[in-house]
């Protein structure tokens, strides 16, 4: 990304509470559109898709948010927030305090599903969608997971039942256990980027909304999401759509195909080389890919 390009942070209030925001770039070229990225988790933040700060270099602002409940924005404790519909209404207030009138939403895996959730509203304003390693069905994700989990080595399964029956998730044995699925299917580098680290501290110190929402772990989902299923509503999405996957996703090919199906007319991507982060395993190319869509989106007639 060019040094030089214009950086912008502050905080957008929603519900009493204050949302961090961080917007790269210098504004629109003519026809050009902002990026309005999306975190997932839930209650994970921004840091871990600093990368996609570089499509800035393609004359447009590119826009971040920590969701409430994660990274740098307020972390309130009360469970009964924790819902689809917060962080509905959330993004919502975000786009209109930051006066997005057309605008491409990118999210990755819960930021994709609440990207298809928005979708599914019909905004006027919202000129194309990137699902990114992103399920439609968690009853799907789940299946999907526990294949790929009957796969690790025995003891590591071991592990993983043990204190998921016992209720002792929060043992430093469990999560040693969880990072051999992570290390396969979550980032497939033999030393993950700062940006990365940076993202798991922050929700190792906040996991308020991940515990709630998911569980405590990407493959044992036993929280407020774990019946959540959108599968039959995506042929209401209409917008230009495009579908990125990695070969070794834990959102896996068979869970990417259901999302391109469902949304008629979506282009899919598969990154073979990746696991849940393309964006980092594969930088290059997916900014190709990404830079590449948006182009052929904005270069169609309104």
């Amino acid at each position: 990304m060019n040094k030089e390009m214009a950086t912008r942070e502050g905080f957008v209030s929603f519900r009493g509470h204050d949302i961090w925001y961080r917007i790269v770039g210098n504004g629109e070229a003519p026809g050009k559109s902002p990026l309005l990225c999306l975190h997932g988790g839930p209650g994970a933040s921004y840091d871990y898709l600093e990368a996609l700060e570089a499509m800035a270099d393609t004359q447009r602002r590119v826009i971040f948010y920590d969701q409430l409940g994660g990274g740098n924005s307020d972390h309130p404790h009360d469970p009964s927030l924790w819902t689809v519909t917060l962080f509905l209404e959330e993004l919502g207030v975000v786009r209109q305090a930051l006066g997005l009138e057309r605008f491409h939403i990118l999210g990755h895996s819960w930021g994709g599903m609440l990207g298809m959730e928005y979708a599914l509203t019909q905004p006027s304003s919202l000129q194309s969608l990137i699902v990114s390693d992103s399920p439609a069905s968690m009853i799907q994700w789940v299946a999907e997971a526990n294949r790929l989990r009957a796969e690790l080595p025995p003891e590591v399964q071991e592990t993983l039942l043990k204190h998921e029956t016992s209720g002792t998730t929060d043992d430093p044995a469990y999560q040693e256990a969880m990072f051999v699925f992570y290390r396969r299917h979550l980032c497939r580098l033999p030393t993950w980027p700062d940006c990365m680290n940076r993202t798991f501290e922050k929700l190792s110190k906040y996991p308020e909304v991940y515990t709630a929402m998911n569980g405590p772990s990407e493959f044992h989902v036993i929280g407020t999401l774990k019946d959540w299923d959108i599968v039959d509503r995506l042929g209401e999405i209409h917008i230009p759509t495009l579908v990125l996957s990695g070969g070794y996703d834990e959102a896996t090919p068979a869970i990417a195909e259901t999302v391109h199906r469902g949304i008629r007319g979506s282009e899919w991507v598969l990154f073979e080389n990746s696991a849940h982060m393309p964006h980092i395993e594969e930088t290059e190319r997916y900014l190709q890919v990404l830079t590449g869509f948006l182009d052929r989106v904005e270069a169609q007639p309104d």
